[in-house]
């Protein structure tokens, strides 16, 4: 299958919640890998422009990460910590350096679809509707959609 899949990305109305939904023609076992191996992430994650550096990766319940976007001579900053880690589910903090007390805390589950699909549900809580509106005004759909495409690719491509 070469289909790159539709990312659908929500904005709760009750909620400072963004949610995201996408379906992958791959396991759920890949998908945990494809998050949790920092070789793997720094390749997919974030828009086409930017490549990904991991500085330090504990992806462990109780463990804590942090990474570089690089932008041509620009780097944006970002780090947290990994709340819960286990085969289905992924709990962690999210912090843009750039805007220090925007913490967002996202969860992210893995519904095994069978046949070799998975879809990935995303949820990000953010501390007030201005913050989250804020999130979607950045252009973040843009990288969500670029991200999951190139880890589509990856994973026709066997990488994952």
């Amino acid at each position: 299958m070469d289909r790159i899949m539709e990312t659908a990305i929500e904005a709760d109305p009750k909620l400072p919640i963004i949610r995201i939904t996408r379906d992958f023609a791959a396991t759920p076992e890949q998908l945990f890998r494809a998050h949790t191996d920092p070789a793997l992430f720094a390749q997919w994650a974030g828009p086409d422009r930017l490549t990904t550096r991991i500085e330090h990766w504990d992806a462990r319940t109780g463990g804590s990460w942090r990474y570089v976007a690089v932008d041509g001579d620009a780097e944006y900053w970002f780090h947290g910590c990994f709340h819960e880690v286990r085969q289905d589910r992924i709990v962690q903090t999210f912090t843009f350096e750039g805007e220090p007390d925007g913490v967002t805390l996202e969860t992210q589950t893995l519904e095994d679809l069978g046949d070799g699909r998975t879809r990935l549900h995303a949820q990000s809580l953010v501390d007030s509707f201005e913050g989250r509106d804020a999130i979607l005004r950045s252009g973040m759909e843009v990288g969500v959609d670029e991200g999951y495409a190139k880890l589509e690719r990856m994973i026709i491509d066997g990488a994952v």
